[in-house]
């Protein structure tokens, strides 16, 4: 099949145009790659990819409406996975109309691509911020989400409510994945693995917001490809559904929307303890309270995925942290 993969130079997006690839698909890859974090990174994942034969990868600003447009009719995609955004809790308290382009006109372009050329099914990334200062744990699919305390979060809760509404109006199927703190090789520099690894390794201290008392439901890059490249083969329909919970709360039979994530909150001191072992080096903690847009804890409930893919997350933060480190020094070098 011929698959579009937005943010193809990014992290998850990288890795999953790759695995299609290798399945035998054609795939255009679309960035921006704009300079949120080094653009360096980016062109290097693009790199790892290049030479698949398969793949083809176009620059295009998914809030280009009339780019964007041009692409669908022309390519003719049979399925859409809608990974680009820009990304971050924190950045977007200082530049909210980065996450207004992208993140809402972003998906609104995307969306009008699929309902006009016929694309069988869109997967598309929300995020586990969209529960905010939820206390009930673990975090539910059908739990409620009106309370976002940051604008990324309230962004992909909106991304949620347009596909709602697309499945709905024009039976369009879509599939919502919220991810829950995803790490791995290539991961992006603006998060807690690399800054804290590089800081250790550098020497310098590292920050520990909220006193080190956080929980965080760290997801390993391979599960996160697993789960998207499975859950993109289910399309949501019209056909009577085995998880009457799920179809209560999501309205049509055309929408679904599942958490997935490792399903294990790990203490922040105990993940700082991961990176130590890993560079075999102590860290210098700098204790500091809570980040504005920040909360305390995020843990996903994957009973829902699991149910209709037959696999959650399971990778055990050391190795997977492990990893991490390994490319972090080849990468360095």
């Amino acid at each position: 099949m011929k698959y579009l993969v937005t943010g193809a130079a990014g992290f998850i997006g990288n890795f999953v145009a790759q695995r299609l690839c290798e399945q035998g698909h054609e795939v255009v890859g679309l960035d921006n790659l704009n300079d949120y974090y080094d653009p360096n990174l980016k062109l290097a994942r693009l790199k790892r990819i290049e030479h698949l034969q398969t793949f083809r990868f176009i620059k295009m600003d998914i809030a280009d409406r009339v780019a964007i447009a041009e692409l669908f009719v022309t390519e003719q995609f049979d399925r859409v996975i809608h990974l680009a955004a820009q990304a971050g809790v924190r950045y977007s308290i200082e530049n909210p109309m980065a996450y207004i382009d992208s993140n809402m006109v972003g998906m609104a372009t995307i969306l009008e691509g699929c309902r006009h050329n016929k694309v069988q099914h869109l997967v598309y990334a929300s995020s586990s911020s969209v529960y905010g200062a939820n206390t009930k744990v673990p975090f539910a699919e059908e739990d409620r989400v009106d309370h976002p305390v940051s604008l990324y979060a309230a962004t992909k809760k909106a991304n949620e409510l347009m596909a709602h509404t697309y499945s709905h109006l024009y039976s369009l199927p879509t599939t919502g994945l919220r991810f829950f703190t995803v790490y791995g090789p290539w991961g992006r520099p603006d998060m807690a693995p690399f800054l804290f690894t590089d800081a250790i390794a550098n020497d310098r201290p590292i920050k520990v917001f909220n006193q080190g008392k956080m929980q965080r439901d760290f997801t390993y890059i391979d599960d996160i490809v697993e789960g998207i490249i499975r859950i993109q083969d289910v399309i949501p329909n019209n056909a009577a559904t085995d998880d009457i919970k799920l179809e209560k709360t999501q309205g049509s039979p055309f929408y679904k929307l599942y958490n997935i994530g490792n399903n294990q909150p790990v203490e922040l001191e105990a993940f700082i303890t991961c990176i130590e072992n890993a560079l075999g080096k102590k860290a210098n903690k700098q204790y500091l309270p809570m980040q504005d847009g920040d909360v305390v804890r995020t843990f996903a409930d994957v009973s829902g995925l699991e149910a209709v893919i037959g696999f959650k997350p399971n990778t055990d933060l050391q190795a997977g942290i492990n990893n991490f480190v390994e490319w972090y020094k080849i990468y360095e070098i």
